[in-house]
């Protein structure tokens, strides 16, 4: 497949690796905050502690799975952001988490209120961020882009929009996997679930009327 590396191409691939660094800087935050994380990443943190695996590690090879699926049915899913969320979202989780004990010395149990006042901005930082990389025309990481296969699958036949729905029941069965593993479900995963699919469709409508208008 041919592409032109163009200004405009190389500045969405930025904001799409800035996004994604900061989703897992997010996801350390709200697992730090010991009240869930988004539910592939609550997920995953259950299976990779069960299996003795570091989050990055097991991000990484759950995400090659799912990749071969997608390259299967999908091809045009796949991207740069594809490869940046597979490798860069587990590993800056990993990091971050490392500076907020190791060099901040963030105690682990913190009080409800710095919880709180911690889980708030990292939960709207993380939707966006993940809205953002999603929506960047740089493919999507396979957790991610499997949603989008079944909704273009569904839409395909029924002529209906139904990302919203899809993300939403995908989230669920993610976050059902993450309690039966043990995984950081809270009442951030439910809040995920509930407004990520949205927010994904809502800052994807605006970033194709930007481009339209900009083409035009």
């Amino acid at each position: 497949m041919k592409f032109k590396i163009t200004k405009e191409w190389i500045k969405s691939f930025f904001v799409m690796i800035i996004a994604v660094i900061v989703m897992g800087m997010c996801v350390s935050l709200l697992v730090m905050c010991d009240m869930g994380a988004d539910p592939c990443s609550a997920m995953n943190y259950g299976i990779s502690h069960k299996l003795g695996m570091s989050f990055g590690n097991y991000q990484l090879l759950s995400n090659i799975v799912l990749l071969i699926i997608v390259i299967i049915f999908e091809k045009k899913l796949i991207g740069t952001g594809t490869f940046g969320n597979m490798i860069l979202v587990g590993y800056s989780a990993d990091f971050f988490t490392w500076i907020w004990k190791e060099v901040c010395h963030i105690q682990a149990q913190l009080n409800l209120g710095i919880r709180i006042v911690i889980l708030i901005p990292a939960l709207i930082l993380f939707i966006l961020a993940a809205a953002i990389y999603m929506q960047s025309g740089h493919g999507t990481a396979p957790y991610d882009a499997v949603s989008f296969l079944i909704s273009d699958k569904i839409e395909k036949h029924s002529g209906k929009n139904m990302f919203r729905i899809v993300r939403i029941v995908y989230d669920l069965a993610a976050t059902g996997i993450g309690v039966i593993a043990g995984g950081e479900v809270g009442v951030i995963t439910i809040l995920m679930v509930i407004l990520l699919g949205p927010t994904v469709d809502f800052v994807g409508r605006i970033m194709k009327t930007r481009r339209g208008r900009n083409r035009g």
